[in-house]
C-alpha cells in the first residue's frame, strides 16, 4: 500500500491534496479550529451525544429503556475494541503517513510518528456512531454524521490518506454491528438487574419515568377509564 501511496496517479493521494489543499487558501485561524476539532472536539462531541442520548432515554423512561441503555454501554466498548483490532492491522500493514512520502502537504498537527492505516479516529467515532445507532437512529444519524466529519478532518489536516479514513469507517461498522448481538445479549440482563435495584434503577429509569408507561404497569389501569369504573375495579 505504501508503494501505491508512491505514485502520482493514484487517486487516493490526488484526493489528499485535494481536500489538504483547501487548508492551504483558509485562513490561519480557521486551521487552528479544524486542528482542534478533528483532534480533540468531535470525540468530546460523540461522548456528549452518547450522554445526552443516556439522558433522553432515562427520562423517557419507556419499557425499552433497559435494553437501549445496555446499547449504549456497548457504545464506548464498540469503540474500544475497535482500537484494539486497528493494532496489528496497523503493524502489518505498516503505511507511512501521508507527509513522510509526499511533500507540499499543509500537516496542522506535529509529532504524528506512528503509521497511517487504518485510522483511529475514525474508527471509534464510526464504532461509536453506530453504537448509538443500535440504542437510538435519530442520535445514530447524529454519530455517523460527526465520524464522517471527523474523516474529512483527519485528511484535511494532512495526517492520514483517505482511504485510512474509509479503512476506519469500516472496521467502527464492522466490529460495533457484529459484536452487537453477543454485546446486547450479555448486558441486557445487565442492565435490568440494575434496573430493578434500588441504587442503580435512576442510571436506567428517571424516578418519574413515563406515565404512560407506569400506568401501563398498573393491573386493571385503562386509557380513558370513568371514576365510577375505577372504583368497581377497586
Amino acid at each position: 500500500m505504501a508503494g501505491l501511496a508512491e505514485s502520482g496517479s493514484n487517486p487516493d493521494v490526488d484526493l489528499l491534496y485535494d481536500i489538504n489543499g483547501l487548508a492551504k487558501d483558509a485562513p490561519h485561524w480557521f486551521d487552528r479550529v479544524m486542528e482542534f476539532v478533528g483532534e480533540y472536539g468531535l470525540l468530546l462531541a460523540m461522548v456528549l451525544l452518547v450522554l445526552w442520548c443516556w439522558w433522553t432515554v432515562r427520562r423517557r423512561g419507556d419499557e425499552n429503556a433497559a435494553s437501549s441503555v445496555a446499547a449504549l454501554v456497548w457504545t464506548p466498548l464498540a469503540a474500544g475494541i475497535a482500537v484494539l483490532v486497528n493494532v496489528p492491522i496497523r503493524g502489518f500493514v505498516a503505511r507511512p503517513r501521508p507527509f513522510v512520502d509526499h511533500r507540499g502537504l499543509d500537516v496542522l498537527v506535529s509529532g504524528k510518528t506512528d503509521f497511517s492505516f487504518v485510522s483511529d479516529h475514525a474508527t471509534i467515532t464510526m464504532a461509536m456512531g453506530v453504537g448509538l445507532f443500535v440504542a437510538n437512529r435519530k442520535f445514530g444519524l447524529l454519530g455517523i454524521g460527526l465520524a464522517l466529519l471527523e474523516g474529512f478532518c483527519r485528511v484535511y489536516m494532512g495526517v492520514h490518506y483517505p482511504t485510512d479514513v474509509v479503512g476506519g469507517f469500516a472496521l467502527g461498522t464492522a466490529v460495533a454491528l457484529l459484536l452487537s448481538p453477543l454485546a446486547m445479549l450479555m448486558l441486557t440482563p445487565v442492565i435490568k438487574a440494575v434496573e430493578g435495584s434500588r441504587r442503580g434503577s435512576w442510571l436506567v429509569r428517571a424516578r418519574g419515568g413515563d406515565p404512560a408507561g407506569q400506568e401501563a404497569l398498573i393491573p386493571g389501569a385503562r386509557t380513558g377509564a370513568s371514576a365510577e369504573e375505577r372504583d368497581l375495579a377497586a
